[in-house]
């Protein structure tokens, strides 16, 4: 019985210690492909929105230059929002593992208590888990990190994770709505260039929608239900930005 409790406790031990050398090693694709669909799902609707609404102005110029300050400023406010959302992360889990070092040390058997009560959720019983208490009492290091990844359920932040999400999702949101302004560049009606972004916006948020949806959870079906969304949200704030401009632009508020 007791061979087969170290056995148990030195596995515990030894497989967090493989995690910790995964995570070391670990590229968070998963952070880095939620940047790119929020950005590119804010840059192909918002900044569409935009300049469609002004073209019921019937001015390529001011639809030009309201479309590119909404695509500077809103590539700026998400780039700045992603990389502060990130230091907060990484700032919350330095002030969590502070806040444990701190109670490893002034209060061990009230920590090794909680590592019992852990363990027990996983039905493995006081006498079993006194082991992986003992070893993980020796190395605080692995203690403090038990704590964090068990109790807090926190996962270490990548330290350059603030700039990546920024750059991510900052470049993602110009590109997404630098594509459907194109046609007010080299078209002179504006009417015809509104058309032709709709175009390009229901091709590009029809793909996006179905891609997104497939690459994550690997089904047609999924890619379509994506690509209706996607298509959607675009119409709605396309439709809502529109009619709103033409209500104002069409009413006595400026006679």
């Amino acid at each position: 019985m007791a061979s087969t409790i170290n056995m148990a406790s030195e596995h515990v031990v030894e497989q967090l210690n493989q995690n910790h050398a995964a995570n070391e090693k670990h590229f968070d694709s998963g952070e880095v492909m939620r940047d790119m669909i929020i950005g590119l799902a804010d840059g192909m609707t918002v900044p569409f929105a935009l300049t469609a609404g002004l073209s019921t102005l019937g001015s390529s110029k001011l639809v030009i230059l309201g479309g590119l300050a909404e695509l500077f400023s809103g590539s700026i406010s998400m780039g700045l929002g992603a990389y502060l959302a990130a230091v907060t992360d990484r700032d919350h889990y330095a002030s969590e593992e502070k806040r444990e070092r701190e109670e490893v040390v002034s209060k061990p058997n009230a920590e090794k208590e909680e590592i019992h009560e852990i363990l027990s959720n996983y039905g493995i019983s006081r006498e079993a888990s006194q082991n992986v208490v003992d070893c993980l009492s020796e190395n605080h290091e692995n203690w403090i990190r038990f704590m964090m990844d068990f109790e807090l359920k926190m996962e270490e932040p990548n330290v350059s994770r603030a700039w990546i999400s920024a750059a991510t999702m900052g470049i993602s949101y110009f590109i997404g709505g630098l594509l459907p302004m194109i046609p007010y560049f080299v078209m002179h009606k504006v009417v015809d260039a509104l058309f032709v972004s709709i175009g390009i916006t229901i091709v590009i948020l029809v793909g996006f929608g179905f891609i997104k949806n497939y690459v994550v959870i690997k089904t047609k079906q999924a890619g379509l239900y994506g690509a209706a969304q996607a298509l959607l949200v675009g119409t709605i704030a396309a439709g809502t930005s529109y009619g709103i401009v033409y209500g104002i632009d069409h009413s006595n508020l400026y006679t």
